[in-house]
């Protein structure tokens, strides 16, 4: 494991495990991604960044898990599922959806697929 991500994941360890499996779904399903450890955020690019990974607090403190992340991914459209704890367009067009993962489980191929639609969406901007 780099250390840049080490060093994200110091206050909170016991969500390492839950990035570990994110970021090897996404590294091994998609080509010529690049990760890029940021202060509040890891992120996900190919030519635009489509996914991130934080600990955003999408939910009251008392309906969050004691280990969680958060992956944020962008789309083109409003996606409904009970999964999506916030979604907001930030410009027309574009929907950032949050989904609080607490379970490797969750890491599922629907979230894949969402991730690569996203992925898809970003690499088509100008």
């Amino acid at each position: 494991m780099r250390q840049d991500v080490l060093y994200f994941f110091d206050r909170k360890p016991e969500a390492l495990p839950l990035y570990e499996t994110f970021e090897q779904k996404v590294l091994s399903g998609m080509d010529g991604v690049t990760v890029k450890v940021q202060k509040t955020q890891i992120a996900f690019s190919n030519r635009h960044n489509f996914a991130f990974v934080s600990f955003l607090p999408v939910r009251k403190a008392k309906e969050r898990p004691e280990v969680y992340i958060v992956v944020t991914f962008g789309l083109g459209y409003h996606l409904e599922s009970p999964r999506i704890d916030a979604a907001v367009e930030p410009y027309p067009g574009r929907w950032t959806h949050h989904v609080l993962i607490s379970g490797t489980d969750e890491i599922d191929d629907e979230l894949m697929g969402w991730v690569e639609e996203a992925a898809a969406f970003s690499a088509g901007k100008r």
